[in-house]
């Protein structure tokens, strides 16, 4: 009789060699059968316990049963294109984009089982050894065994899991993820040289860095979310607020600001 664990065992495909791409090898490769594909042979050299693929007749000999697509945002659907004919029908697709405009529609045209999920955290902030002050998103409308996945997956992480349609997806991602990016790139965009900098302005320049280290396309996408625009404007609508308020030098209207704003994030 096959032992617990071997009947857990998945082939998985995991698409570009980047940050969370090769972070989700070292994750899933202890447990199951996985495959690291990504076109740059150099990028494969650090992975272990994984087959190394750079040649698309290698997915078609792997035979996977999962794709997790975690290649730049920019080319989630291209990077599906490539792989597709090479999969067998029975292969559960998915990715992990963190803006999900127009996978819906892709999926569904595919005809192919497909599983759609946001880990709320980036290896440029989180603290891969401990994830569980951090999120992670599965998309309703997926696959039931592909759901099934990645709840097991986010869950032995220490995830906290949330499960949100495509669209309540993409309007929580303009909120969590448009503002604070969009407000440290404001920031960062007016910086001048500081000679004796403030713990404060330390605190805000080491965030706006790391955003910055983050990849542009994926910045890109993000502020691209058809809902960061409202989310914006209601920056702008305070700020203009803010502005009055130093002009006039109101003081009352200053501390029911400030009483406003910490009760926001009490």
């Amino acid at each position: 009789m096959l032992s617990t664990r071997l009947l857990y065992i998945m082939k998985i495909l995991i698409l570009g060699a980047g940050k969370m791409g090769t972070f989700l090898t070292d994750v899933l490769c202890i447990q199951h059968e996985v495959a690291l594909f990504d076109t740059d042979p150099k990028r494969l050299r650090f992975v272990f316990n994984t087959f190394r693929m750079t040649e698309y007749n290698e997915i078609r000999d792997f035979e996977p049963e999962l794709v997790i697509n975690c290649v730049t945002l920019k080319y989630t659907i291209d990077a599906f294109e490539n792989v597709l004919p090479f999969l067998p029908k029975s292969c559960i697709i998915s990715d992990i984009a963190s803006v999900k405009t127009g996978l819906q529609e892709y999926y569904e045209n595919t005809g192919m089982r497909y599983v759609s999920t946001h880990p709320m955290f980036g290896p440029t902030f989180a603290t891969l050894d401990n994830l569980s002050t951090q999120s992670a998103i599965i998309i309703s409308e997926s696959d039931h065994m592909g759901k099934a996945f990645f709840k097991d997956l986010y869950s032995s992480l220490r995830l906290k899991i949330f499960e949100y349609s495509f669209e309540e997806h993409d309007e929580t991602i303009a909120y969590s993820l448009s503002i604070p990016f969009a407000s440290t790139l404001v920031f960062a965009s007016v910086m001048i040289p500081q000679e004796a900098p403030g713990t404060t302005f330390k605190r805000h320049m080491d965030i706006a860095k790391a955003l910055l280290g983050e990849d542009d396309y994926l910045l890109t996408e993000i502020l691209f979310n058809p809902h960061t625009h409202n989310q914006v404007e209601k920056i702008r609508a305070e700020l203009k607020i803010l502005m009055e308020i130093i002009d006039d030098k109101d003081t009352e209207r200053m501390q029911a600001f400030l009483k406003m704003v910490r009760k926001n994030i009490e």
